[in-house]
């Protein structure tokens, strides 16, 4: 959709001017930043029917009520305050205002503080009409600050959270527009990881698109849904957790992918930091592998989450190819332990990358940003080209020059083979079946689960040519 990138005050004046729109705004944590656009470009009776800001905890508990983690900057706090402000609003205006498009704007936000122990972040979100007496919709997000202190923090909120407002009245019929233009006017000065869209407005929006267009666009590096196809955020439940990743395209699942994660999961379970009901399993695709065969193709990306949800995976969405990138984002969230899944042959395509790359010590710089973390390396074996030999991380021929830090690692036990692998499998590749199941050659069906193989042929997933019944009339 081709727009006009308009200036905040432009778009909180076309917003008071527009008589139908009118609703309250609830802020914690980071000021009336929001509000303020709305006062201060004028015309703000035409918007508000109220501002408020519950900074003390025992006036917020007393209003929204208390939060069991103890925190307020979280989606619990976020969604009691859209619940609430929300009622109150269709109470005790519906009747007065009949022809008015109702809303309640909510946010709890915690700006960087002095000694810079907290970084800026928070939770965003609206309810709204569409239409006059018409059920609501709503836009939830979470969002992290970039600036460097505190009143530009503030001030990127508010020009956020007129974004926000404003493209629920401009783009809700165009969800990657509208995502795009949460940025209108901030640059790099914030990033938006997590988004949710829901309600009649919205009914026919896909979750993991959502997903899709944060990273696609730049909004942000890494997010996430959960098999339920629902955006989920790393902050309500990574905290202190250990995180098992398995990066792969998944173009389709195979019997080699469910091997991997069944057996290092059973693996990285057993280690003795990890507590295994706080282990999280999680796959990775990366932006990279989306675009391997040129543009990203939305078909072609739910068709593998399709089959990845239908495993009960959590997946990750990134713009991760340097692998460290992930790391940094999960140390945000105090991880304990990440383990890394990684194929024997792409195990020796990185190190021999980083090795014949090397320039002025970047070799040592790539692997130091990896390994600075809790961080585990498990090798998923391949089998030796023209031999039935398996390549496992002991055997691998690593140049001469980097033998003495990867074997370092290997003694501090941060790269081990998996264990326990099918070897019977190991021929099996995913480009081979999509070929075969595209071009309708026998055979593929035994290369993967059998519940793949019936999602696959049942929703033509991967352009599978399906044999429709035709009925003569």
């Amino acid at each position: 959709m081709a727009r006009q990138v308009l200036e905040p005050e432009q778009k909180a004046l076309e917003i008071n001017l527009d008589p139908s729109i009118y609703g309250a705004f609830a802020e914690i944590g980071a000021g009336q930043e929001v509000a303020r656009f709305f006062f201060k470009v004028g015309a703000a009776a035409g918007t508000i029917a109220k501002t408020m800001s519950a900074y003390d905890k025992v006036v917020s508990d007393d209003i929204y009520g208390p939060e069991v983690s103890g925190r307020y900057v979280c989606e619990s706090r976020l969604y009691k305050m859209l619940d609430h402000e929300y009622d109150l609003i269709i109470n005790r205006l519906r009747e007065e205002r009949p022809e008015a498009k109702l809303f309640a704007f909510a946010d709890t936000v915690s700006a960087i503080n002095y000694s810079r122990t907290i970084k800026g972040s928070g939770w965003v979100g609206i309810r709204f009409q569409l239409h006059p007496k018409s059920e609501p919709s709503e836009v939830v997000l979470h969002v992290k600050m970039q600036d460097k202190n505190n009143t530009l923090q503030q001030q990127a909120v508010g020009i956020l959270g007129v974004n926000l407002l404003y493209a629920c009245y401009h783009y809700h019929d165009d969800p990657e527009t509208f995502i795009v233009s949460l940025m209108d006017q901030l640059d790099e000065r914030v990033k938006i990881d997590m988004i949710r869209m829901d309600g009649p407005v919205f009914k026919e929006i896909d979750h993991r698109l959502l997903s899709l267009y944060l990273v696609k666009n730049g909004l942000c590096d890494v997010t996430m849904f959960n098999s339920d196809k629902r955006n989920i955020h790393g902050s309500e439940f990574l905290y202190k957790a250990q995180v098992l990743v398995v990066r792969g395209s998944f173009r389709p699942v195979t019997h080699v992918n469910l091997d991997m994660l069944n057996r290092s999961f059973e693996q990285f379970k057993m280690e003795p930091d990890v507590i295994p009901k706080k282990a999280n399993l999680m796959t990775e695709i990366t932006i990279e592998n989306l675009k391997a065969d040129g543009e990203i193709d939305e078909k072609d990306f739910l068709d593998r989450t399709d089959l990845l949800c239908s495993l009960g995976q959590t997946v990750i969405v990134s713009n991760c190819n340097e692998r460290y990138k992930l790391m940094n984002y999960l140390s945000d969230y105090k991880v304990t332990k990440v383990g890394i899944v990684i194929g024997a042959r792409e195990m020796l395509n990185l190190v021999n990358e980083k090795y014949y790359q090397n320039v002025d010590g970047r070799l040592l710089a790539a692997f130091g940003a990896l390994f600075s973390h809790e961080v585990k390396l498990y090798v998923y074996p391949a089998l030796q080209e023209g031999s039935s030999e398996l390549m496992v991380s002991k055997n691998l021929p690593i140049p001469e020059g980097i033998k003495f830090l990867y074997k370092h690692l290997e003694e501090r036990g941060q790269i081990e083979d998996i264990k326990e692998i099918n070897p019977d499998i190991l021929h099996i590749f995913s480009k081979e079946v999509l070929h075969m199941l595209q071009t309708g050659e026998e055979g593929w069906e035994k290369m993967v689960p059998d519940s793949v193989a019936k999602m696959i042929k049942e929703d033509c997933l991967f352009n599978y040519p399906c044999q429709r019944m035709e009925f003569e009339y």
